[in-house]
């Protein structure tokens, strides 16, 4: 369920990067900011205003792409957990452990709340996967003659 979530929550990101495609991104981000009763000095308004002139219509399109691909990824990889592929699991603990460097830097350097519990899913999933996979391979060395 949680990849297949995250596969959506991805669609959703294309889908939205998508229709930006074209358009006057900067113009649509100060009229989110001014709407939204927004401070142009808060530090995560700021971070996206300064990095508008990523969005460009190619950048768009391509981050877009990018998106939809993650989204299969994260379908197939879901329909494979979902029917037992051993495949998946390998890959869901990879796919869970190549974060986990990433987000003990983040918990290092900039510590909270949010960073801790991305780290704590993360260390669960991976964990599980890990004992997923260990207890297909006692089933299958116990089937072996």
């Amino acid at each position: 369920m949680l990849e297949a979530s995250k596969g959506i929550l991805a669609l959703l990101v294309a889908i939205g990067l998508h229709t930006l495609a074209g358009k006057d991104v900067a113009g649509l981000m100060e009229t989110l900011v001014h709407r939204m009763h927004l401070s142009p000095d808060d530090k995560i308004t700021s971070l996206f205003m300064d990095h508008q002139g990523w969005l460009t219509g190619p950048n768009v399109s391509l981050f877009a792409l990018a998106a939809f691909g993650y989204s299969l990824i994260r379908f197939v990889e879901a329909y494979g957990l979902w029917r037992s592929y051993t495949w998946t699991e390998w890959f869901a603990l990879l796919s869970g452990a190549i974060y986990l460097p990433f987000e003990i830097y983040e918990l290092c350097t900039r510590p909270g709340w949010l960073s801790l519990v991305v780290f704590l899913i993360n260390i669960v999933v991976v964990s599980y996967m890990a004992f997923v996979l260990r207890e297909n391979k006692k089933g299958h060395d116990k089937t072996m003659p």
